[in-house]
């Protein structure tokens, strides 16, 4: 009886071992593409927020510019026009603060965490341990 097939009952168990370990293959293919799926949708938010930035530095630049204009008019004149250019030169320059603010939030180092991916790894870890024991 060296040929012999295994018993039924070993043969059952070596097929769901098997079993278990495509399916945590399949597990942690499926887990990877998800965390791929996550972080491209975080740097999507940051490449958002990086323009945000970009347009706020842009909109200050102009600030500083009608503001030194405006230094310049203060300087060479006396008149109405300098009023005129000051409240411009502040109005550019807050709504630039405002966009630079506004994307240094969102740029958050925080917001870029993979935190369902990481909950749902811990979540399949401890269902391991649990099935090990």
């Amino acid at each position: 009886m060296d040929g012999a097939e295994p018993p039924r009952e070993a043969r059952g168990l070596t097929d769901l071992i098997a079993q278990l370990g495509g399916e945590l293959a399949d597990l942690v293919r499926k887990e990877t593409e998800l965390v791929r799926t996550e972080l491209a949708e975080k740097l999507n938010a940051a490449g958002k927020a990086v323009a945000d930035i970009a347009a706020g530095g842009l909109l200050l630049i102009a600030a500083l510019l009608v503001l030194l204009q405006a230094l310049v008019l203060a300087l060479s004149k006396f008149m109405d026009p300098i009023w005129a250019a000051l409240i411009v030169g502040l109005g550019v320059a807050a709504v630039g603060y405002l966009l630079v603010r506004a994307g240094m939030k969102a740029i958050s180092l925080d917001g870029l965490k993979p935190g369902r991916s990481a909950r749902q790894l811990k979540k399949d870890a401890q269902l391991m341990k649990g099935n090990s024991r």
